[in-house]
């Protein structure tokens, strides 16, 4: 899963974030530890569907690039949480119009020219049969 850096090959700022954040649970890590620190298996339950292998390698990613702190207490039995950096929360402020973006136009689209939701009142015009 890991992913090599391309220094000096991007082609633009887009193409550099997208790098880093690239991947389908990238994204849904850094919502998830905006509400703060979790712990590896609590930040598991968020995201269902995500694998313990490939959240554990996303993590490592998203910390080699100081996006993720990873801070290990010594304790018994042995306690781990994740929280985002600076640099995380700025990356999440970065993506905050993005989310807005796809809550307007994917979840709540708004009708575009022509298009009929299932609850605007339209009469119905007989077709052909």
């Amino acid at each position: 899963m890991g992913t090599a850096r391309r220094p000096g090959a991007y082609v633009c700022g887009v193409d550099a974030a997208m790098d880093v954040i690239g991947g389908k649970w990238k994204v849904l890590i850094l919502w998830a530890l905006g509400e703060g620190p979790l712990r590896f298996g609590a930040l598991r339950r968020e995201l269902p569907g995500v694998t313990e292998k490939v959240l554990a390698a996303h993590l490592r990613e998203l910390e080699a690039d100081g996006i993720v702190h990873r801070e290990e207490y010594g304790e018994v039995p042995p306690r781990v949480e994740y929280s985002l950096t600076a640099r995380g929360v700025s990356l999440n402020e970065a993506l905050a119009p993005l989310g807005a973006w796809g809550r307007a136009n994917v979840l709540n689209p708004s009708p575009g020219a022509g298009e009929v939701r299932e609850d605007d009142h339209v009469p119905l015009v007989a077709g052909p049969a």
